[in-house]
């Protein structure tokens, strides 16, 4: 009896360590390749052990970048920082806006205006895309950070978020707030952005993930190098006719890719666990 209760206790692990293992093998493969030369990346059978080459690879891949680009890792990345940084702040300040107006202030409309904002998540992302890019296409914001960020800092989820979590604070607290002498802004910024810190956080992971993730609107509006993010960089680093594709460098620039959006997510853990579950006010 005993032992039948440790293999099932055990057969769990045994289970996740199988899916950690196969979750792991392609980064895996991703990290050797980057350390060999394209020549024994492109031999069969591809080393399964990592080469010589690791220091000259992600050196070439962070300062100079490939032949075919010519658009270093770092300043793919820089771009892809300020982008995901953009959105995600936008769209935490406009939905906090947003949800408080709709949850704190009487006028007229108010749930129309909500129902408004929530039921363009049915619209898909290529109806509205076209026409977003003529919008920013006119404003002359084409190649630039502005272009990049303005139209993505909507987010009709974060406002709906905000809102059911706003929803849930007592009317007392508003109205002692007014009985102080506070006003309605001192009110949202002394009184209920602390009491918002765990959904904000929760809120940060997933609109920074979301930024840095964005392939094609900047496929769209970027035409010049020093406006590329690091997915656009790798995609136009397979792209070349004529000249070869280096993969080392492709493959030491798709592992950097992955540390930013993972080192967020690992150092914010508890917060965006508890921004998720916490209902404790």
């Amino acid at each position: 009896m005993t032992e039948h209760n440790a293999v099932r206790r055990a057969t769990p692990h045994i289970y996740l360590w199988i899916a950690i293992l196969i979750l792991l093998f392609p980064i895996l493969l991703v990290f050797i390749a980057s350390t060999h030369t394209s020549a024994e990346i492109l031999s069969a059978p591809m080393p399964l052990t990592p080469g010589t080459h690791m220091a000259e690879n992600y050196t070439r891949a962070v300062l100079e970048g490939n032949k075919n680009l010519g658009a270093s890792a770092l300043m793919m990345m820089k771009n892809s920082l300020i982008m995901a940084l953009g959105i995600a702040f936008g769209k935490i300040i406009v939905s906090l806006l947003a949800s408080y107006a709709i949850v704190f202030f009487n006028f007229k409309l108010r749930n129309f205006c909500f129902w408004a904002i929530f039921i363009t998540l049915m619209l898909p992302v290529e109806v509205r895309i076209m026409p977003t890019y003529k919008v920013i296409s006119d404003l002359g914001l084409l190649n630039s950070y502005a272009g990049l960020i303005l139209p993505m800092i909507v987010s009709a989820t974060a406002v709906f978020l905000f809102r059911q979590f706003f929803m849930q604070i007592p009317r007392e607290i508003a109205e002692a707030s007014q009985i102080d002498g506070a006003s309605p802004m001192q009110f949202f910024w002394r009184i209920l952005l602390p009491m918002t810190r765990t959904p904000i956080a929760a809120m940060f992971v997933i609109q920074f993930i979301y930024g840095w993730n964005q392939y094609l609107w900047p496929l769209l509006i970027t035409t010049k190098q020093e406006y590329y993010t690091i997915l656009i960089g790798i995609n136009r680093m397979l792209s070349g006719a004529d000249v070869q594709i280096e993969w080392q460098i492709v493959m030491a620039t798709t592992l950097l890719a992955m540390i930013p959006p993972a080192l967020v997510v690992v150092l914010m853990q508890k917060q965006f666990v508890a921004g998720m579950t916490d209902r404790e006010k």
